[in-house]
């Protein structure tokens, strides 16, 4: 074990969920560094793991990760471990991995929970593709880029979210994608109190404003589908002139036959209206 650094998942709720191996690198390890060690201290009592342990967080992450890399290179053994679930997943433990990387420390994951994982697959929404947005930025012009890079995104969505802002976020979620658009809301995952709302963003958005959530919060969230995509497409098409489209075909080389073409279907017309629109408007034939 020595001279690596382990990112070992912790439990994301329930106890039950660490695993048998993360239990035994906990043990074996030379130094635990942990997100907050007044939480994880608990963790370590109840498994009875006597590791000493150092804190490594948002405000000492590069300081503290210098320190720990030193001792990597000297050939002690660090476990990183954070508050809940998987390091390096929207915690400072991604500084550290890239610094022992560039070191030439070794690092391996020991998997375990993840929040994203869990709640996207009990979401019922599409998981053969998806995009992991964690928490959006809390600066205003940033949150509303990516706010309107989502607008696109074709991918299921799973943001982090915590219960006193989850308002907030499903409005501008709403307003961005859409009331009707498909959503879970995943809460207290894997505790006693877990609870799952399928529903769209306008209704999720209804509930929770009449009723106060509780717990951290996983929201999932349906891509836009290929037929609003298409429909999208033709909005942009009509909102054109059949001139102006069949300008931007040839702007790129293409010859008037091949782009009328390409302008019929994109309009979802028959060539020949093309060709009997242009003959109209200009009294030539398109070249």
């Amino acid at each position: 074990m020595s001279g690596t650094l382990y990112l070992c998942a912790t439990p994301i709720g329930n106890l039950e969920d660490i695993t048998l191996r993360v239990l035994r690198i906990l043990k074996e390890a030379d130094l635990i560094a942990a997100e907050d060690t007044r939480n994880s201290i608990k963790l370590l009592n109840h498994f009875e793991i006597h590791t000493p342990m150092t804190s490594y967080h948002e405000y000492n992450k590069f300081e503290k990760g210098h320190k720990l890399v030193e001792k990597m290179l000297a050939g002690a053994a660090v476990a990183l471990i954070t508050d809940a679930g998987t390091p390096g997943i929207s915690d400072p433990g991604e500084e550290l991995v890239r610094m022992c990387l560039e070191a030439g420390v070794p690092v391996t994951s020991v998997p375990g929970p993840a929040a994203c994982v869990t709640a996207l697959t009990m979401s019922g929404l599409p998981t053969r593709r998806f995009a992991f947005e964690a928490f959006l930025p809390a600066d205003k012009k940033e949150r509303r880029a990516v706010l309107e890079e989502l607008a696109g995104e074709t991918r299921t969505m799973v943001l982090y979210e915590a219960p006193h802002r989850l308002v907030r976020t499903l409005e501008e979620l709403a307003g961005v994608l859409g009331e009707e658009r498909p959503a879970a809301v995943c809460r207290e995952l894997t505790k006693r109190h877990e609870a799952l709302l399928r529903s769209t963003l306008g209704e999720a958005l209804a509930h929770y404003r009449s009723r106060e959530p509780k717990g951290e919060c996983v929201l999932v969230v349906a891509g836009k589908s290929r037929r609003e995509i298409e429909s999208d497409r033709r909005q942009a098409w009509q909102e054109m002139s059949i001139e102006e489209h069949m300008a931007f075909y040839q702007g790129q080389g293409t010859d008037g036959k091949e782009a009328m073409k390409l302008v019929a279907k994109d309009r979802g017309i028959a060539r020949r209206e093309v060709y009997a629109y242009l003959v109209g408007q200009k009294g030539r034939h398109p070249e």
